[in-house]
C-alpha cells in the first residue's frame, strides 16, 4: 500500500480520537442497541474500530464469507490497500470530512450520529465488491474525542451499478441528517420528502417487513400501513420495495 495514503488515514483516524487512549469498556449492551439503526440489505460483517490506537479491538467473522479474509489478517494496512485504487482519495476525503462534522458537535451529540458510504474493495479472491460502509461511534470521552466505532460493511454490489460515492451523515433522536455531503464544506440539514412516520415505515420496508408486520410493530391499523406505503412510493416515483431500496441508496437514506 502507498506509504502516503496510510500516514493520512492515520492523521485523520488519530485526530478523532484526539490522541486519548481508550480505557476498558463494556460495550455489548450498547452495541445490540445500535444495531437497531445500522441498516443491512445483503450479506454483511461487522467489527470495532479504535482511531485513537488505529487498530480492530474486534472483527467478526462473518468478514471470512463477505470478503475471504480472516479476522486476523484483516488489518487496518490490508483494508486501506484492498480499497479500489479510483475509491481511495473519496474515501480519505469523506473520513476527513466526518472527522471535522464530529469535532464541530457538541460533545452529547456525538454518539447521534451514524456516518454512512459506500466504496468498492477487492476480495481475497482479487473481485470486487461494493460496500456499504455504516458507522456509529460506541464511546466517547467527556470532551466529544471518539474513542470506539461500531462498522457495519454489507454488500450492495446487487444493487448498486455506477460508481459515484454518496456520503450521509444520519442524525438519530431528533437531529437533523445530511445528505449526499461534498467533502469538506459547510453542512445544509436535508428537508426530507417523507413524514417521520413515512420514514419509520420505509426503513421497515427496506428490511422485508410486510403491512401486516409494519402495522403490529407500529401499533396502527394494516390499511394505515397501506396508505402509507402508496404515499412513500408515490413521492420516491418508485413502484416496488426493490426500487426503493435501490432508491435509498442513491440518495444516501439507507
Amino acid at each position: 500500500m502507498n506509504k502516503l495514503t496510510f500516514n493520512k488515514a492515520e492523521k485523520v483516524w488519530k485526530e478523532i480520537g484526539q490522541y486519548k487512549a481508550p480505557g476498558a469498556l463494556e460495550v455489548e449492551i450498547e452495541i445490540y442497541k445500535k444495531m437497531l439503526n445500522i441498516f443491512q440489505v445483503g450479506d454483511y460483517c461487522y467489527f470495532i474500530f479504535c482511531p485513537p490506537e488505529m487498530h480492530m479491538d474486534y472483527t467478526n467473522a462473518s468478514i471470512t464469507d463477505l470478503l475471504g479474509y480472516t479476522p486476523e489478517e484483516f488489518t487496518l494496512e490490508l483494508f486501506l490497500d484492498r480499497i479500489h485504487p479510483d475509491d481511495i482519495q473519496n474515501y480519505l476525503n469523506f473520513e476527513a470530512t466526518i472527522t471535522e462534522f464530529w469535532k464541530n458537535l457538541p460533545p452529547e451529540k456525538v454518539m447521534k450520529y451514524k456516518t454512512r458510504y459506500d466504496f468498492r474493495m477487492r476480495c481475497k479472491d482479487n473481485t470486487c465488491k461494493r460496500l456499504l460502509q455504516q458507522v456509529i461511534p460506541i464511546q466517547s470521552d467527556e470532551d466529544g474525542a471518539v474513542l470506539r466505532t461500531f462498522v457495519v460493511f454489507t454488500d450492495i454490489s446487487h444493487l448498486k451499478q455506477n460508481n459515484r460515492m454518496v456520503l450521509s451523515l444520519i442524525g438519530m433522536d431528533g437531529e437533523p441528517s445530511y445528505i449526499d455531503v461534498q467533502p469538506i464544506r459547510e453542512l445544509i440539514p436535508y428537508k426530507d420528502i417523507l413524514t417521520k412516520r413515512e420514514r419509520q415505515i420505509f426503513q421497515m420496508m427496506a428490511q422485508g417487513a410486510t403491512s401486516k408486520d409494519i402495522a403490529a410493530a407500529l401499533g396502527i391499523h394494516v390499511n394505515t400501513v397501506s396508505t402509507h406505503r402508496k404515499n412513500i412510493l408515490r413521492k420516491t416515483h418508485t413502484t416496488s420495495v426493490l426500487q426503493l431500496v435501490k432508491f435509498g441508496l442513491e440518495k444516501g437514506w439507507l
